[in-house]
């Protein structure tokens, strides 16, 4: 099919259907239930492969390279006082003890508790508007930190930078969720958090290079690293005002059939669920068990993530390379742990499977461990660091995609992907106090395992646990005989709707 045999039949559909009526303006009949539900399955059917493949391509080229972005910017700047801290802010700031992992730690006290907030304000306010907002305050926070003299004043900027960075990645993960069908979703949040790895390779040779310019205007090379990476972060923040699309409704970059079919294919997606602001789809997601079992599979999957972003140079450093090489060392196993957090996300919307691929990651990562635990020489424990990253870095996506998919309604998605981001975040104080016995890290890398190990036996009881909803729904379809036709009976009961499916 052309693409104008295409928009000719498409449009012939939409002229007689009611679900898209708000981008007609009210010159259409309105009809039945029944017959809007069969029109907009007639409409998803019309769609070729090959055009739907485009369409999502053009979401992909509009969104996916912004965001990731903002991310890699995000993490670089919450992940750089590793690189610091060997540049030399330890010595200069006397961050003897545990005063180092104080400063990492306390980052993630504020930036916890402050996400389910930012993804409620996320929903009332334009993301166009909230995101850069947000931005602009964490990148002046980064920025000033270029003025910390003390164990004390670094401690406060890293308080307020993370209460300021709290809303960007949850907020962008929920975004995605508005765009793309919940099959489509691993591969894009892969994309987009990938954008942490390359912040990872590219925050250790950024890092070596700014080290140079020690004693440059005054200040230390460390203090440059934060003034540097803080501007770049309040010039992007100015674009996104900008670059930044809303919603498939009001995207300018879409024809009016292409949104058309975007808003239609998102609505049977979703079956049909609420998508406006109550307080009861806050409750909904805060009583739900199963949002607290993918809170903790998060944080036993983002403990190592965090382990790897804030002690991979240090690591380094203490297999016996110097601070400059450790740097520069730190970057391959970001790199491979990029490719194939894209690669498992890319086969993990194909098979459509989420728990396995988890539990198979995490024991790559394990793997890692190990080799590290072991410590026989410098050339095994780099290897051991290489797996660690390639096996845990992909699993963030999969989980969020896992933890989205299975939240029905709109705002219950956006709270319960916070909730999993926010509770799960609280790792990060755990990541900041395990690596406290160079050289060999004992401690760091047996807790690692140790999560990893939560992770994968929470997923095995989450995946039997949906199977056994979908079994129970099923039943109770086939009983009372329910169909799509009456989808909109269940509109506000989210994922407890007899004809949501758990994704497993």
């Amino acid at each position: 099919m052309t693409v104008h045999s295409f928009n000719q039949s498409f449009l012939s559909i939409t002229l007689t259907q009611g679900s898209t009526d708000s981008l007609r303006k009210g010159s259409v009949t309105v009809k039945t239930n029944f017959l809007v539900n069969s029109e907009e399955k007639q409409i998803v059917d019309e769609l070729n492969p090959g055009e739907r493949a485009r369409i999502l391509r053009k979401l992909d080229w509009h969104l996916l390279p912004f965001v990731s972005l903002l991310y890699m910017l995000s993490f670089l700047d919450r992940a750089n006082v590793g690189n610091a801290k060997v540049a030399g802010m330890s010595k200069d700031l006397n961050l003897i003890g545990f005063r180092y992992n104080i400063a990492a730690a306390i980052f993630f006290i504020l930036y916890s508790f402050a996400e389910v907030p930012s993804n409620i304000a996320l929903k009332l306010f334009r993301p166009s508007r909230w995101i850069p907002v947000i931005m602009i305050a964490w990148g002046l926070v980064m920025t000033l930190m270029c003025l910390v003299d003390s164990f004390r004043s670094l401690v406060v900027a890293r308080l307020f930078l993370g209460l300021t960075e709290a809303g960007l990645f949850p907020g962008v993960t929920y975004y995605i969720s508005l765009w793309y069908p919940r099959s489509e979703r691993s591969k894009r949040i892969a994309i987009f958090f990938s954008a942490a790895t390359v912040a990872g390779a590219f925050g250790g040779l950024l890092a070596y290079a700014i080290e140079h310019m020690e004693g440059v205007g005054g200040l230390h090379g460390w203090q440059w690293i934060f003034l540097l990476e803080g501007v770049a972060t309040l010039l992007v923040a100015c674009l996104a005002f900008f670059l930044m699309h809303d919603y498939p409704e009001t995207a300018k970059f879409l024809t009016e059939t292409e949104r058309a079919y975007v808003i239609d294919m998102l609505k049977q997606d979703a079956n049909d669920l609420a998508t406006h602001y109550h307080i009861r789809f806050v409750l909904q997601a805060m009583k739900d068990y199963k949002t607290y079992i993918q809170a903790f599979i998060y944080m036993g999957l983002l403990v190592p993530v965090y382990a790897i972003a804030l002690f991979t140079p240090t690591i380094i450093n203490e297999l016996g390379y110097s601070a400059a090489h450790a740097q520069l060392l730190s970057a391959p196993p970001f790199i491979a742990g990029c490719i194939t957090t894209i690669l498992v996300g890319i086969y993990s919307d194909k098979y459509k499977i989420r728990g396995p691929i988890i539990i198979g990651c995490a024991v790559v990562a394990i793997v890692g461990y190990i080799l590290l635990y072991c410590g026989g020489s410098a050339g095994m424990s780099y290897a051991g660091t290489c797996l660690a990253a390639i096996g845990v870095y992909p699993t963030i996506a999969v989980d969020l995609a896992w933890a989205g998919s299975n939240a029905g309604g709109d705002l219950k998605r956006g709270v319960v992907i916070a909730m999993v981001i926010g509770f799960g975040n609280l790792g990060g104080i755990c990541s900041s106090f395990i690596y406290i016995d160079p050289p060999n890290f004992h401690i760091g890398h047996g807790t690692i395992m140790g999560f990893l190990l939560l992770s994968i036996l929470l997923s095995l009881f989450a995946m039997w646990d949906y199977g056994r909803l979908n079994k129970k729904k099923e039943a109770q379809c086939q009983a009372e005989g329910l169909t799509d036709s009456r989808r909109s009976e269940f509109k506000d009961m989210g994922d407890d709707s007899p004809l949501f499916r758990y994704a497993i």
